[in-house]
């Protein structure tokens, strides 16, 4: 059957449609994407803006139409953590539901994690052993552990590489001035503290294998000399703690506006590059994690994977 899936991110509202049965890999047919960063049009009352409101439902009615015309027979939609923050996300829902007929479904960051360490684990197979996921994402950090496709441990936090770009560091609006050395000081002090209570939850879980999925570890990770994405989806690739070490030293001080300037740096998400960095070191170091994997699959896939084990025949 031919799904679509309509991911209502921090940053972007990113289609992807594929052609998947149950016990099949899920074989991408179209992938579309506008670049909304609706965590950066919520007002001081924490609700979304009608600006963002407007372009939200204007991006979501344009991804029905083109699912759609693809043919898709199913849409799945749903929101993370800007969605799920907004102090207006119950009339936000409401109106995307009656303008464009497609109803959003909020994760939990709790189930992020589930679905993201369920692609995770089908992507390496059994023979991974116990897995930790790992996931950066504009809003949250999502981290599970287990040796099932449900993890025994999974947990979110709100360490999102845009939000702690506005909230921690400061950046120059006009991306020409790097953040201070104090202030980068500071957001490792916020994040070890953060990551306090789940370093223990996770160790006693225990992992044979750590992985990592989303945009923020493959960019780290092609700076640290990864395989660039036309190598191919099955190409290897993996991130090491001295490698990552070695980027933040550099990321650190070059100036947000000219970071795409560095291969496989986007300009859309250049000014979280830090950020990302930082809450990349500090999992890496606080669970004493010499290399992390880099998985293809992540939240999207995993939706894709729990509806098609909905509807397998029993």
């Amino acid at each position: 059957m031919r799904l679509g899936v309509l991911d209502v991110g921090s940053n972007t509202v990113h289609l992807l449609v594929v052609d998947a049965h149950h016990g099949a890999h899920p074989w991408p047919a179209h992938s579309e994407k506008v670049v909304l960063r609706l965590a950066e049009q919520v007002g001081p009352d924490g609700a979304l803006t009608d600006a963002g409101a407007d372009g939200l439902v204007k991006a979501v009615g344009m991804a029905r139409a083109a699912a759609d015309g693809l043919d898709a027979e199913d849409l799945l939609a749903f929101a993370t953590s800007a969605v799920r923050d907004a102090t207006n996300a119950g009339e936000v829902l409401a109106r995307v539901r009656d303008e464009t007929g497609v109803r959003l479904e909020v994760l939990s960051g709790a189930d992020e994690a589930r679905m993201t360490f369920l692609a995770v684990r089908r992507w390496f197979g059994w023979s991974a052993g116990r897995l930790l996921a790992l996931d950066i994402g504009g809003g949250s950090l999502e981290l599970a552990a287990g040796i099932d496709e449900h993890p025994d441990v999974a947990v979110s936090l709100p360490l999102g590489a845009g939000r702690l770009s506005r909230a921690r560091l400061a950046v120059d609006p006009a991306g020409l001035m790097p953040p201070s050395a104090e202030a980068v000081e500071h957001l490792r002090e916020y994040v070890d503290a953060q990551l306090d209570p789940v370093v223990k939850q996770l160790t006693e879980v225990g992992w044979e294998r750590p992985v990592a999925t989303s945009k923020t570890f493959r960019t780290l990770a092609r700076l640290a000399g990864a395989a660039p994405s036309g190598a191919g989806l099955w190409a290897r690739r993996s991130l090491t703690r001295t490698g990552l070490r070695q980027v933040l030293g550099f990321v650190r001080h070059i100036p947000p506006a000219h970071l795409p300037e560095l291969e496989g740096v986007s300009a859309q998400r250049a000014h979280q590059l830090l950020a990302g960095a930082v809450v990349a070191e500090a999992v890496m170091r606080r669970l004493d994690l010499d290399s992390l994997d880099i998985c293809p699959w992540a939240l999207r896939e995993g939706v894709i994977l729990r509806r098609l084990d909905q509807l397998a025949p029993m």
